[in-house]
């Protein structure tokens, strides 16, 4: 028997479920625990078997508290994954300095690391104080200041090393009042999905995962952190991402 799907649990929160990773997250999450309350949560409702669908705009700091006033009616949330993020679009990413702009800087930021800030600031508090909790967010290696060595992509970059910092001093701050609670980053490789189709052509052999082995490597690494690495950033094989 498998103890650490058998445990009693509270509430699972998959904010960004209609995306690739986020909805093979929740497919992860009611495969392994069918009996679990889990929120499947996006900008527009997204439907999975085992899942309740709810909606949340991660502009919008109303929606996020409405969903998380939500969420507790099931109980004290004790996994909570932002599996959200935005690199093109409107915008493509930055290839020198001279194609800067403070919108592209600002969208991202909002998005990127605004939105997981709020969704922290009303779900954070929810989550119980006496046994471990998970509060994780989708980050990137880019977003490491110490392993940038090509430059480029500076909005993406920015934003996604703004979203690290905030979630060590989150890591910080939780320590006083939650402290089995673990507050990190995931880098879930590069995925088959919308956000990384144009970036796909110098992926080596084997390193494109889909969305259901990404997911996979991320619950691995989610069920293996301690206290201790709370604040930390870590790559879809557990390895530890530098600042």
């Amino acid at each position: 028997m498998d103890t650490e799907k058998q445990a009693p649990r509270g509430p699972a929160v998959i904010v960004g479920a209609s995306g690739g990773v986020g909805a093979a997250l929740v497919r992860g999450l009611v495969a392994r625990s069918p009996s679990r309350s889990i929120h499947a949560l996006s900008r527009r409702a997204a439907a999975i078997d085992g899942a309740q669908a709810g909606v949340v705009d991660l502009e919008d700091e109303d929606s996020i508290q409405t969903a998380a006033a939500s969420v507790v009616r099931d109980g004290a949330p004790d996994l909570v994954i932002v599996a959200t993020g935005v690199l093109h679009g409107v915008f493509k990413p930055e290839r020198s300095m001279r194609e800067l702009s403070a919108d592209h800087l600002l969208r991202d930021y909002r998005i990127n690391a605004v939105g997981p800030a709020l969704v922290a600031k009303h779900l954070m508090p929810l989550m119980p104080r006496d046994r471990r909790a998970v509060f994780a967010v989708l980050s990137a290696r880019v977003g490491s200041i110490g392993d940038n060595r090509l430059g480029g992509w500076h909005a993406y970059r920015a934003s996604k090393a703004g979203l690290n910092m905030i979630l060590k001093t989150l890591a910080v701050e939780a320590a006083r009042t939650h402290p089995q609670a673990i507050i990190c980053g995931l880098h879930p490789g590069t995925v088959d999905t919308e956000l990384s189709q144009p970036f796909q052509r110098g992926v080596v052999p084997g390193k494109l995962f889909t969305p259901e082995v990404s997911a996979a490597h991320l619950l691995k690494v989610i069920d293996g952190l301690t206290p201790a690495d709370s604040g930390g950033v870590f790559a879809w094989d557990g390895s530890r991402i530098p600042a």
